[in-house]
């Protein structure tokens, strides 16, 4: 499979490229991260999506499997950059996904999306509202649905994963359309993702991820 990931230089996108090798292709917006994603194997490809053009993204995502939204304004940024990289950057690149015929896009989004945000700051409120706006395109009706002889449909699923952390992976999870707010390691995100991508059973769906007691391989049906 040929997996392109958005965000490639994060650390989710790090532990998914770290397992599928020379299949995934990072998109990082600094040159200097390109050693880091070619030095576990995968492939780098210099490319700033807040200022990219749906063509330029497409010809990127050209002949891929699937396209990952793994991306994120990070810490320290504040709300236009949630804007521009939490929602603008997903809408870019599901587009460019979809005029470049991939049909599979997992978007990486988080929990409380959906949702009126509860306390935090103006920020934490702004990062939601990205969120929420995110997962609104790719629900709504694409193109392709429309005219499916002329564009392939989007497929499109949105994982919001609860507080992340770095600790060691368990490969146990709770994944389902709402669970209780906790914690999910990086590493497990990225098993999920893995997993999702080998189960075309669990396509246009929204769901909370958590760490839980279920095998991912169980769980999702690729064992």
């Amino acid at each position: 499979m040929r997996i392109i990931i958005a965000g490639g230089h994060g650390k989710i996108a790090l532990r998914l490229e770290e397992r599928l090798k020379s299949g995934a292709v990072g998109i990082v917006r600094n040159p200097a991260h390109v050693a880091d994603v070619e030095a576990i194997g995968a492939e780098a490809v210099v490319c700033d999506l807040e200022r990219a053009t749906v063509e330029e993204v497409a010809a990127i995502a050209e002949g891929a499997d699937a396209v990952v939204f793994a991306a994120g304004a990070g810490p320290g940024s504040g709300t236009a950059r949630k804007d521009t990289v939490d929602r603008a950057a997903s809408v870019l690149l599901a587009d460019a996904a979809e005029r470049a015929g991939v049909r599979r896009f997992i978007q990486v989004s988080s929990m409380g999306a959906g949702k009126p945000p509860r306390g935090g700051d103006e920020v934490w409120a702004a990062y939601i509202k990205a969120k929420t706006e995110a997962e609104e395109d790719l629900r709504a009706p694409s193109y392709g649905e429309d005219r499916s002889d002329e564009v392939p449909a989007r497929i499109r699923d949105q994982r919001r994963p609860g507080r992340l952390t770095d600790e060691p992976g368990t490969g146990l999870v709770r994944l389902a359309p709402e669970v209780q707010p906790g914690a999910v390691p990086r590493d497990d995100v990225a098993a999920v993702i893995v997993a999702l991508l080998e189960a075309p059973g669990t396509v246009r769906r929204t769901l909370e991820l958590v760490s839980g007691d279920t095998p991912i391989k169980t769980l999702l049906g690729t064992e």
